[in-house]
């Protein structure tokens, strides 16, 4: 970890949470309800804000979540998040989810979604608050950098052009 208290690596916030599904977070299909999933996504991103900032954090935005595969009733889903970039208060929070059969160690876990989480600290007043800056230790961690800054520009510029287009009007 690095000696500077106001830069760490994304190790330093990484958590895993898992769950076994249940009949109570099913859709009409007999699966497990997408939201569900992103609600699991967006608690892990939270608990991973919160130790990274040292302190309250907040959704701020769901940049992006793909559902690749399915979960099923009795699943044991895994996240796995960790910190990609940060800002002066803000955070992308990468998150992994994974599921795999509640009664067969023998089945691999199967990647069925990602989600980005932006997050900004908060402090007592709700106002935002600076967070110690990420430093990235190996090439993947480098990578999510490079790739949650892609994001973060993209994010800028749609909202730039829906500004400049509702000035139009």
């Amino acid at each position: 970890m690095s000696a500077d208290p106001n830069e760490l690596p994304p190790s330093y916030a990484r958590v895993s949470l898992a769950v076994i599904t249940s009949g109570r977070e099913a859709n009409l299909l007999g699966n497990v309800h997408g939201g569900e999933i992103m609600k699991l996504a967006d608690s892990t991103a939270g608990a991973v804000a919160q130790r990274h900032s040292g302190g309250p954090a907040v959704t701020a935005a769901m940049d992006e979540m793909a559902f690749l595969h399915p979960v099923h009733v009795g699943d044991i889903v895994h996240t796995f998040a960790q910190v990609n970039w940060t800002g002066r208060s803000s955070m992308e929070i990468g998150v992994r989810i994974e599921a795999q059969p509640w009664n067969d160690p023998s089945v691999t876990s199967l990647h069925v979604a990602s989600a980005y989480f932006v997050f900004v600290a908060i402090d007592a007043d709700g106002r935002s608050r600076e967070i110690p800056q990420l430093t990235p230790e190996t090439p993947d961690e480098v990578r999510r950098m490079r790739e949650a800054e892609i994001r973060r520009a993209h994010r800028l510029a749609k909202k730039r052009e829906i500004d400049s287009g509702r000035t139009r009007d």
